[in-house]
């Protein structure tokens, strides 16, 4: 699948795609308790199979109602997993369910496609559950999926590396679901805004739990609720493409579906595109963000760890600065679906972008983009970015884009209906 982007002008409103991580953490945690949850409006995603699939490995029933899922959790029931689980490309997925695993006495492993296998470390969460007393081993000894983990874990002191939030958040779930009080040691915390959305879980689920900072957790279980109804909200790292397209279009555009009081850390993209000089109106109760014309963007310095995932669509805007810009904090951006550092850089390069790759950033000088032909890296976020990138020049094409289904299922449609020209090839 590639896309053909032309110049555009959009207008209208948008609605926004339902929240990954927060349909993630919806369906780990209902297959993790007793009763039947109710899931509302999940985002429709390989991510989503990927989760379900391995939850039902791990002993959950699900049913689909419509636009809702109906799960009916494992509880202290959770079953030893009869083959291999296979996550695809879903990093969540692998975290979350190797932690719960950990709950089991006999043998789960764990595995995903060459993505999983070669780019995403597992060696912090491995070090985590092996404190708890579990059997936590990479097969090939390299900090990477595949994994074996054998339990079962107790509650204890654990201690690992932060810089990647999720095995910070996969351990404070396996937390939640442990009778007694867990305390988690977490060096160089980073994606806090991620933790943080893990927390308002663990509030869900009436699990006691303090911190210091983001340096140490302590986490008392089990979680007190025997199901939940849940409807899941707007997500703000997609909502980050379609503004970002009215930024560098300098249009106006509304999206719809969209909770400014939720959890989610990308929201604080707005802050920093604020600095830049762009202006939106929120309004809460319709549930709408709207994005102004502009008089320019202007460069800046900024932290982009707080909001990790809109590194590429943050360089994409960046181009249209007068004055250079910046981007810090990012080096666990090179261990995403792809290199998104060297892939955003390299890509927008192809299109006359003057930017420079740093070990933990870029910097992105003014520049006149042209049309050209490039590559998603089988990276949803680097497509969705690199699509943006053509509505300001046009004659563009992106190759590979079927991972954009990971979290914006529909994207390119849904752009066409507020007037941009994104159309779909099947090569």
């Amino acid at each position: 699948m590639n896309y053909h982007v032309e110049r555009s002008s959009l207008g209208g409103a948008i609605s926004v795609t339902p929240s990954k991580s927060h349909t993630m953490r919806a369906i780990l945690l209902a297959s993790m308790l007793p009763g039947a949850s109710l899931i509302r409006r999940p985002l429709p995603s390989p991510d989503t199979e990927a989760m379900l699939a391995a939850c039902a490995a791990l002993g959950a029933r699900f049913e689909r109602r419509g636009d809702a899922l109906v799960l009916t959790g494992a509880g202290e029931r959770l079953a030893v997993p009869s083959q291999v689980i296979d996550v695809g490309n879903s990093g969540q997925a692998l975290r979350f369910c190797a932690a719960m695993a950990a709950r089991l006495p006999l043998y789960s492993v764990f595995t995903g496609d060459e993505s999983i296998r070669s780019l995403r470390p597992m060696q912090p969460l491995l070090d985590a559950l092996t404190c708890l007393g579990a059997l936590a081993v990479s097969s090939r000894n390299n900090g990477r999926a595949p994994v074996i983990i054998r339990g079962p874990v107790r509650c204890g002191r654990a201690r690992l590396e932060g810089r990647d939030s999720q095995p910070v958040s996969a351990m404070l779930m396996l937390a939640a679901f442990l009778p007694g009080t867990t305390v988690l040691e977490v060096d160089n915390p980073g994606e806090l805004p991620w933790v943080d959305l893990t927390l308002r879980w663990l509030d869900r689920l009436g699990v006691s739990h303090s911190s210091q900072g983001h340096s140490l957790y302590t986490v008392s279980g089990p979680a007190r609720i025997a199901n939940m109804d849940y409807t899941v909200p707007g997500d703000w790292s997609s909502a980050a493409f379609p503004l970002a397209a009215a930024l560098i279009t300098n249009s106006a555009l509304t999206l719809e579906n969209m909770d400014i009081h939720d959890s989610q850390g990308d929201k604080a993209v707005l802050d920093l595109w604020e600095r830049m000089g762009a202006r939106f109106t929120a309004d809460p109760t319709a549930g709408t963000l709207t994005v102004h014309p502009h008089p320019g963007l202007r460069g800046a310095v900024l932290d982009v760890n707080p909001v990790i995932d809109a590194l590429p669509i943050l360089a994409v805007t960046a181009c249209f600065a007068r004055g250079p810009t910046v981007l810090t904090g990012a080096a666990i951006a090179r261990s995403k679906e792809s290199d998104r550092i060297s892939a955003i850089a390299g890509e927008l390069a192809k299109m006359g972008a003057d930017i420079e790759e740093r070990e933990d950033g870029l910097l992105v000088r003014p520049s006149l983009l042209r049309g050209a032909v490039v590559h998603s890296r089988r990276d949803h976020r680097v497509a969705m970015a690199l699509a943006v990138a053509g509505l300001s020049c046009g004659r563009t094409v992106v190759e590979d884009t079927a991972c954009v289904a990971k979290s914006f299922p529909g994207f390119a449609a849904a752009m066409r209906g507020v007037g941009a020209a994104v159309r779909e090839s099947g090569s």
